[in-house]
């Protein structure tokens, strides 16, 4: 199922929303700049390898790695490709500017930053000796759906939802698109363990607890949580 819109209206502009978006596209034509063996060495530079971040691996001081808290925030403005740039912007922009509007802009960006993290560790620490790289904005983003669910669970999503040779599109309430989306990637997660995926299940799982658990942390007084409506009420 793809998202295509939602109904749920802001008062707030969403600058930081938009910013981030900006800065990930932007990131990704400089990354696209490169060869492949340029890329690589961006991936090794900047995403986050969990054998440095907490395992007990030490980098190459010929390849110029960024310290290992550094790339906890420089991996989530790195995309692998443009399905995955794609994928990642399109669910931040519409479930992003109602956790903004909820929270207000300088709340949002801390929320958003601690969500990546979290889903970093939720990643690594089950496997703290890998070298693979981790890249995506899609464990904080995950952690933007998680506070979505809990503060619009009635929003309306606009999905389009395919049937077989056929497509359909059709409104959903945010909980049942939300609650799918978590199921897979639970499944997705135990999966990807038997089989040696590599997208980063647990980062979505842990992004996605994240968020609930911080959203009454970071919310604006004027907004509760459950709100059966899809309009703010300041």
């Amino acid at each position: 199922m793809i998202p295509l819109k939602d109904d749920n209206p802001t008062e707030l502009k969403p600058q930081l929303t938009i910013a981030l978006i900006a800065a990930c596209i932007l990131v990704f034509l400089w990354q696209s700049s490169h060869d492949p063996q340029g890329m690589n060495l961006i991936f090794l530079r900047m995403g986050v390898i969990p054998a440095l971040l907490i395992g007990d691996a030490r980098a190459d001081p010929e390849l110029g790695v960024l310290l290992p808290a550094a790339t906890l925030f420089t991996s989530m403005f790195l995309h692998g490709g443009w399905m995955h740039l794609i994928g990642n912007m399109l669910y931040l922009w519409i479930f992003g500017n109602n956790i903004e509007d909820a929270m207000g802009h300088g709340r949002f960006i801390v929320f958003y930053l601690l969500c990546g993290v979290f889903a970093v560790f939720a990643q690594a620490i089950p496997d703290p000796d890998s070298i693979v790289p981790m890249v995506g904005a899609s464990g904080a983003i995950s952690g933007v759906l998680g506070a979505y669910l809990l503060l619009y669970p009635n929003a309306r999503v606009l999905m389009l939802v395919p049937l077989g040779f056929f497509t359909r599109i059709m409104y959903m309430p945010a909980w049942v698109v939300l609650a799918l989306w978590f199921g897979l990637q639970l499944l997705s997660s135990r999966y990807s363990a038997q089989s040696g995926g590599g997208v980063a299940f647990g980062a979505h799982i842990g992004g996605f607890i994240a968020g609930m658990a911080l959203v009454s942390a970071f919310k604006r007084p004027g907004f509760k949580l459950l709100n059966p409506g899809n309009v703010h009420r300041h």
